[in-house]
């Protein structure tokens, strides 16, 4: 039953999001909203969406570690696994910008959450918790974040609105009636509240069933689950030759993971880590230093096979301690 719970808990979460995202994306065409301006929120709340609803639905529900756990995992598994993956199937260009801007803002994140995560070692605190205050801080990362994300393209002309290549996003983009719109966007809301309540039921159900904590399930089972959308985007675009777009859509994912889900999850309500440790915080930081050396320094700014295949295997690696630690 549980295993139901999970499974139609992510499928209601992958339609309810969707839905949501075709809704939402309809209106801004409508009100004429630049599409750089719909890739870099709604887009990337679309393709986020699954660990923001599992995370907030997680805290309400008291259980923090798979709150945590979601976005350590889905984050370490986003950097070794869909990148390690797509680098397989097509090596990938990481441009000059990527590797100046984006991944070092990604190992910023991670370091940002490593430090608010350890009261403990900074504060001689009893208990490492996520509290409401770095919630809000993280938060403002966000925010900071886009209005970054933004100026640089405004600098770049990426917001002029005769480029072709936006032109052609804005194309792809369904105008729906406006009723239609507001049913997917209701709809989509009533997916992701309902799915994610199924998931984190299922997921914690299955953590009981077993034996084992709620910080593995959401670290593996739940990371894994939520991380679909990234997956599949990556894949599909590796297919059709374009397996750059997999870096883009993985900084983008984490980041946004980072810094607005789990900035909305402890601002509603404080996050024990009573399961995550700093093993799995600092995998999560050496995943974004290993992407960023590769391409500084292991070949012309691509992510080869060779390298793709040592992705895969660190979180193989990853995997088989956790699992080892049981």
């Amino acid at each position: 039953m549980d295993i139901l719970f999970l499974v139609g808990g992510l499928l209601l979460i992958l339609l309810g999001a969707n839905g949501l995202t075709d809704g939402a994306a309809s209106v801004a065409k409508r009100f004429h909203i630049p599409s750089i301006v719909i890739g870099l929120t709604i887009v990337a709340f679309g393709t986020s969406a699954p660990e923001l609803t599992v995370s907030i639905s997680s805290a309400l529900k008291g259980s923090a570690d798979i709150a945590i756990g979601n976005v350590v995992g889905s984050n370490t598994f986003n950097t070794l696994m869909i990148v390690g993956c797509t680098a397989l199937f097509a090596p990938i260009a990481i441009t000059r910008n990527t590797l100046k801007r984006e991944i070092p803002l990604c190992i910023l994140s991670s370091f940002a959450l490593l430090i608010c995560a350890n009261d403990v070692l900074l504060d001689s605190s009893g208990e490492n918790i996520l509290s409401i205050t770095d919630g809000l801080l993280l938060l403002c990362f966000f925010t900071i974040f886009l209005s970054y994300t933004f100026a640089i393209a405004k600098r770049d002309g990426s917001m002029k609105e005769p480029e072709k290549e936006h032109l052609q996003e804005e194309d792809e983009i369904r105008l729906l009636p406006a009723w239609k719109s507001a049913l997917y966007i209701l709809g989509g809301l009533a997916g992701l509240i309902i799915g994610g309540n199924f998931f984190v039921d299922g997921a914690s159900g299955i953590a009981r069933g077993l034996g084992v904590s709620e910080s593995i399930i959401g670290l593996t089972l739940v990371a894994g689950g939520t991380s679909l959308p990234e997956l599949a985007t990556s894949i599909v675009a590796a297919l059709k030759k374009n397996p750059e777009i997999a870096i883009g859509n993985v900084i983008g994912s984490n980041l946004f993971n980072i810094f607005f889900v789990l900035g909305c999850s402890a601002s509603i309500t404080p996050l024990r880590l009573t399961g995550i440790t700093n093993f799995d915080l600092w995998v999560l930081v050496g995943s974004s230093i290993l992407l960023w050396l590769f391409g500084i320094f292991f070949g012309k700014r691509i992510i080869t096979r060779v390298e793709g295949s040592i992705l895969i295997l660190c979180y193989i690696a990853y995997t088989a301690v956790l699992i080892y630690n049981l």
